[in-house]
């Protein structure tokens, strides 16, 4: 497998090189089973949702559920994949007692969607993993555990719900690039519209596997983390699993293949099982479902039925509003975030500061009160509104932070109007200022005498005179052209 990275100077942690890999498991947004008509409901009372097909009666007999099949092509095609034209399911093995088969119908040696790619931005560098494979299978039951009273029970509503494995090559070298990834799939499930995300519900399930080495030495034996179900635990466990394997294997002892679990209340992994190999599933084809065969007209179709993708609409941002690629990917975190953005750019004429005022204050405002765009308070068009005043120099940026916050808090809804009720209008006037700026040299020989001198720290001391006399109503930009011009003469 070709190890070669974004960069081969990777991040090291006490001398050991990170390697990790994903595996995604995406419950698809059908409304029926992979192969039955049984719904897929969230929350539905146990066992209320598994027919004869998903309980493995004997006589039944699976149906391949079209829907699933496409919004596999649908992901397929937004990641840059082959779809291969014809798939194969088979049986993979293993006893568990919420596996009614005795097996899962998954696929193995031909996958329906091969290769690909998800590209995402680390700070302001660029990253790329690259996609092994997605291939299309049925979920399990669940296990209930009623400690108080000493019994287990068996739920089977998710038996046989639709999923899309999404498996990487080990092409991520810390916590962070693997958050940053598992977040742009994310975003690219439910942009297009395959998968809700809700990561509490287990729509979106990430497994992780970890292995550390010395640079340049071979992989090292990997240990997967298990149905990490939030970004925040998802870096945590990784960050302890490394430090874990690095810590024994600086004692002498060897790292033993596993399948691990986070527990979040101690920030601890813990061993589950040993970790199978492929062979120790015994798959094969399973003989109840034919070969899935995808005819090219039908990837046609459904590719003229597809959303403008993130990467495209951060490409088209670039190019007609100028903006940085940076500013671009982060616009199009959601659907909703680039409508918000474009309808403030457009009607502001001010895209790259519209772009800074999403990214700063708004944001910073929706992680505080852990919201999203579609719960803004303040609409595109009035951002769009302060923005245009902060262009024209009617405000300056310190103003318009408190305009800003009045219209979040409902304190006002007109730009104009809460400027005009705040007193906000920053001065313009030149002659204005030259008074002020006069006033302030007078009162401030020392500071005067010391820029002239080649201190140039006197001269910011002078303009934050000057502000302070403007009651910081007046333009910094003016007053720095206009205390030079009086400096120098």
């Amino acid at each position: 497998m070709n190890q070669k990275h974004n960069k081969e100077a990777s991040l090291l942690v006490h001398g050991y090189e990170v390697v990790i890999g994903f595996e995604t498991h995406t419950q698809l947004a059908t409304q029926s089973k992979i192969f039955s008509r049984s719904p897929t409901a969230f929350g539905a009372e146990p066992n209320t949702q598994a027919s004869a097909v998903d309980l493995a009666l004997p006589g039944t007999l699976p149906v391949m559920n079209r829907g699933a099949v496409e919004l596999a092509i649908r992901l397929g095609l937004a990641l840059g994949s082959h779809i291969a034209e014809e798939s194969v399911f088979a049986r993979k093995n293993y006893f568990y007692p919420d596996l009614p088969k005795g097996y899962q119908i998954s696929q193995f040696e031909i996958p329906v969607v091969q290769g690909g790619e998800v590209s995402f931005f680390l700070g302001e560098e660029k990253k790329t993993v690259r996609l092994v494979r997605a291939h299309l299978e049925e979920d399990a039951g669940k296990s209930l555990h009623e400690d108080f009273i000493g019994q287990s029970g068996i739920d089977l509503n998710r038996a046989g719900t639709p999923l899309l494995e999404i498996v990487t090559e080990p092409d991520m070298r810390s916590s962070a690039e693997a958050v940053a990834y598992a977040k742009e799939l994310h975003k690219i499930v439910t942009w297009i519209g395959i998968c809700d995300g809700n990561m509490q519900e287990g729509s979106f399930r990430c497994d992780a596997n970890v292995s550390v080495r010395k640079p340049g030495a071979p992989l090292g034996t990997r240990r997967e983390i298990k149905n990490l179900n939030s970004f925040k635990f998802m870096q945590q466990a990784i960050d302890f699993e490394v430090r874990w394997q690095i810590e024994q294997i600086e004692d002498g002892h060897s790292i033993q293949q596993a399948t691990v679990l986070f527990d979040p209340d101690t920030g601890e992994t813990r061993a589950m099982r040993t970790k199978e190999d492929a062979a120790d599933y015994r798959y094969f084809p399973d003989p109840d479902l034919p070969p899935l065969v995808i005819g090219r007209d039908w990837v046609e179709q459904v590719k003229a039925a597809m959303p403008e993708l993130p990467r495209a609409m951060a490409e088209r941002l670039v190019r007609d509003y100028g903006l940085p690629e940076y500013d671009a990917t982060t616009l199009t975190q959601s659907p909703a975030m680039a409508a918000y953005f474009e309808t403030a750019a457009k009607a502001s004429g001010s895209a790259k500061l519209v772009s800074n005022w999403i990214m700063g204050e708004v944001s910073r405002r929706l992680n505080a009160d852990e919201g999203d765009i579609t719960s803004v308070p303040v609409s595109a068009t009035q951002l769009a509104a302060l923005v245009g005043r902060i262009a024209d120099g009617t405000v300056s940026n310190n103003a318009a932070r408190q305009v800003f916050d009045a219209l979040w808090t409902g304190e006002g809804s007109e730009v104009d109007a809460v400027i005009e009720a705040k007193g906000l209008k920053q001065m313009n006037d030149t002659g204005a200022l030259e008074k002020i700026i006069d006033e302030v040299m007078a009162a401030n020989a020392d500071n005067v005498a010391q820029f002239r001198a080649g201190k140039d720290k006197a001269f910011n001391a002078l303009v934050g005179q000057v502000m302070k006399a403007s009651k910081g109503k007046a333009n910094p930009q003016q007053v720095n052209d206009l205390l030079r011009q009086k400096l120098a003469g």
